[in-house]
């Protein structure tokens, strides 16, 4: 039997990338999904991919918005009436020198990366207890562990996410609601947001000198961790990070 079969999902930042692989790998699974992004057009073509398209719903919002994130919630519950998985997935990073980053970068970056993680955990939560087995999972990044040169704002967003992650955890532990919440820190992976990045030589050395195994991860091994995060095989887990980042942090 598919691992999600009769659950509800809901992924942010979901048109491509990470997001997009952890969609097609859940509606994979029976999953039914509700994908969200505010790239309208992208999101649309990211529904088409999916199995079972039938039974998926997508939402274009923008997540820094508390009340796109009600609106969500109350789309959730029309249509599904519950919900299992949360991905929050949603972010995006800007390096520069802590001198040179603009007060407005750093509150965009704190917005989309953190701000939206609190939005959809607060709106999503009364859903996800209803489910019994519900799972929140949290995109961070070993830049929430460990601290990179000009990496300032991104740092401390996924910092924040990281503890944040873990409060939700105690809560809901001690609400007794059955729902669980767990990190996730990719490395370096390869997506159209760092598609750029990895194509200069100097850059994609840099970052591979820094990681043991040698090559960039995939989107696809992020999803296979987001699986088992959401299914009853991590039944016993909360309040954890999964660290996949080719050995980064080892060293």
């Amino acid at each position: 039997m598919a691992r999600l079969a009769g659950r509800t999902a809901f992924v942010s930042g979901a048109a491509s990338g990470i997001g997009l692989a952890i969609a097609q790998l859940f509606a994979k699974q029976g999953a039914r999904l509700v994908i969200a992004d505010r790239a309208a057009d992208r999101l649309q073509d990211a529904l088409q991919t999916l199995e079972g398209r039938e039974r998926h719903r997508a939402i274009v919002m923008d997540v820094t918005l508390e009340n796109a994130w009600a609106d969500a919630a109350a789309t959730v519950d029309a249509e599904f009436g519950v919900l299992d998985v949360l991905v929050n997935n949603a972010g995006y990073g800007a390096f520069c020198s802590i001198a040179d980053t603009s007060f407005e970068v750093w509150r965009s970056i704190i917005a989309v990366n953190l701000d939206s993680v609190f939005l959809a955990t607060k709106y999503m939560l009364p859903l996800l207890g209803r489910s019994g087995r519900g799972s929140i999972i949290n995109m961070s990044s070993v830049r929430g562990i460990v601290a990179g040169n000009n990496a300032s704002s991104y740092s401390a967003a996924k910092g924040g996410v990281r503890m944040l992650t873990k409060c939700t955890a105690i809560e809901c532990a001690t609400m007794k609601n059955g729902v669980r919440a767990n990190s996730i820190h990719p490395g370096h992976v390869e997506t159209p947001l760092t598609a750029k990045a990895y194509a200069d030589p100097v850059t994609a050395r840099t970052f591979l000198e820094h990681t043991p195994l040698g090559r960039f991860g995939q989107p696809q091994e992020i999803a296979d961790a987001a699986l088992f995060l959401a299914c009853d095989e991590s039944a016993y887990m909360t309040g954890a990070e999964l660290v996949i980042d080719g050995g980064m942090t080892a060293i």
